[in-house]
Protein backbone atom coordinates (compact mmCIF):
# COMPACT_ATOMS: atom_id res chain seq x y z
CA UNK A 1 0.00 0.00 0.00
CA UNK A 2 2.90 2.44 0.95
CA UNK A 3 4.86 1.97 -1.96
CA UNK A 4 1.45 2.32 -4.28
CA UNK A 5 0.85 5.90 -2.39
CA UNK A 6 4.38 6.46 -2.98
CA UNK A 7 4.12 5.80 -7.11
CA UNK A 8 1.06 7.68 -6.92
CA UNK A 9 2.17 10.70 -5.26
CA UNK A 10 5.32 10.56 -7.68
CA UNK A 11 3.17 10.66 -10.53
CA UNK A 12 1.13 13.43 -9.64
CA UNK A 13 4.22 15.32 -9.25
CA UNK A 14 5.43 14.35 -12.46
CA UNK A 15 2.01 15.26 -14.46
CA UNK A 16 1.14 18.64 -12.22
CA UNK A 17 5.27 19.66 -12.94
CA UNK A 18 4.64 19.04 -16.72
CA UNK A 19 1.60 20.81 -16.81
CA UNK A 20 2.72 23.75 -15.02
CA UNK A 21 6.32 24.22 -16.06
CA UNK A 22 6.32 23.71 -19.87
CA UNK A 23 4.13 24.46 -22.91
CA UNK A 24 2.92 27.52 -24.50
CA UNK A 25 2.55 30.70 -22.34
CA UNK A 26 1.26 34.24 -22.16
CA UNK A 27 3.09 37.11 -21.01
CA UNK A 28 3.03 37.09 -16.84
CA UNK A 29 2.41 33.36 -16.91
CA UNK A 30 4.70 30.45 -15.42
CA UNK A 31 7.03 29.88 -18.66
CA UNK A 32 7.01 32.96 -20.89
CA UNK A 33 9.74 33.99 -22.44
CA UNK A 34 10.50 38.08 -24.07
CA UNK A 35 12.34 36.82 -26.73
CA UNK A 36 9.91 36.98 -29.26
CA UNK A 37 6.90 39.70 -29.49
CA UNK A 38 3.33 38.48 -30.72
CA UNK A 39 3.79 40.06 -33.47
CA UNK A 40 6.89 38.63 -34.43
CA UNK A 41 5.93 35.07 -33.54
CA UNK A 42 2.40 35.55 -35.70
CA UNK A 43 4.74 36.17 -38.70
CA UNK A 44 6.66 33.53 -37.92
CA UNK A 45 3.63 31.01 -37.46
CA UNK A 46 2.51 32.44 -40.90
CA UNK A 47 5.94 31.88 -42.53
CA UNK A 48 5.87 28.47 -41.16
CA UNK A 49 2.55 27.45 -42.65
CA UNK A 50 2.98 29.35 -46.30
CA UNK A 51 6.17 27.34 -45.96
CA UNK A 52 4.19 23.85 -45.24
CA UNK A 53 1.83 24.47 -47.51
CA UNK A 54 3.81 25.18 -50.42
CA UNK A 55 5.88 21.55 -49.79
CA UNK A 56 2.71 19.99 -49.35
CA UNK A 57 1.43 21.33 -52.85
CA UNK A 58 4.86 20.60 -54.58
CA UNK A 59 4.51 16.89 -53.46
CA UNK A 60 0.47 16.04 -54.64
CA UNK A 61 1.82 17.51 -57.45
CA UNK A 62 4.88 15.47 -57.88
CA UNK A 63 2.87 12.24 -56.67
CA UNK A 64 0.26 12.78 -59.35
CA UNK A 65 2.64 13.86 -61.98
CA UNK A 66 0.80 16.93 -62.65
CA UNK A 67 3.57 19.19 -63.11
CA UNK A 68 3.79 21.83 -66.54
CA UNK A 69 5.51 20.00 -69.54
CA UNK A 70 8.94 21.50 -70.23
CA UNK A 71 12.60 20.38 -71.49
CA UNK A 72 13.87 19.27 -68.01
CA UNK A 73 12.69 16.47 -66.13
CA UNK A 74 12.10 16.35 -62.17
CA UNK A 75 13.14 12.76 -62.71
CA UNK A 76 16.95 12.62 -63.08
CA UNK A 77 16.70 10.56 -65.87
CA UNK A 78 20.35 10.46 -68.12
CA UNK A 79 19.91 10.56 -71.80
CA UNK A 80 21.15 7.52 -73.87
Amino acid sequence: MRRLLARLSMLGLLVGGATLFTGCARPNEIGWTPAYTTGERAQMVARNWDMEGKMTQDDIDDILMIRPMSGLTTWHVAPY
